[in-house]
């Protein structure tokens, strides 16, 4: 039996795991500092614990997400069925000398080892600290499309009455 929508050890689903350890970019999304939603695609690593991200101390991000921000993530792929991971968490914000590590993690698994290594090197030369965001989920989401399915369509197929 599956684990229900919001349970963390949705993380260690074969669906979850395919999706932390592959290369499609997550989207994150947070509120801006003018109250707005944003959503952005973005290079992320996933440590086991925390999902993390790094980014240059001067993009717009930084000034919307700190420390206690709730944010949510995704990580959903482009086939069908489509697969999709939803996580919900707090970030945390620090800025780090250099480059994030878990950045360098992830430029090296989107590109490569050689490719990779180039990226981070180049990025060192632009930037001489970066900003790392990490999210410790709190809440854990899959669908498969197969065995999981959005709750309106889960609900229909199980013969339940929608809800204006």
């Amino acid at each position: 039996m599956s684990s229900q929508q919001g349970n963390l050890d949705l993380l260690n689903d074969p669906v979850a795991q395919e999706l932390l350890h592959s290369t499609i970019p997550a989207r994150l999304a947070y509120i801006a500092t003018d109250g707005r939603p944003r959503v952005i695609p973005i290079w992320f690593h996933w440590t086991g614990d925390e999902i993390v991200f790094g980014t240059p101390t001067t993009a717009p991000k930084t000034k919307s997400v700190a420390s206690d921000s709730p944010v949510a993530v995704t990580i959903d792929s482009n086939n069908w069925p489509y697969k999709v991971l939803q996580i919900r968490g707090k970030a945390q914000v620090e800025t780090v000398e250099g480059v994030v590590p878990e950045y360098a993690a992830a430029a090296h698994r989107y590109f490569g080892e050689e490719q990779g290594a180039g990226w981070v090197q180049q990025v060192g030369s632009l930037f001489s600290h970066m900003t790392r965001i990490a999210v410790r989920p709190d809440w854990v989401g899959i669908l498969d499309f197969e065995q999981r399915f959005p709750s309106a369509i889960a609900n229909a197929m199980a013969g339940a009455q929608a809800a204006d």
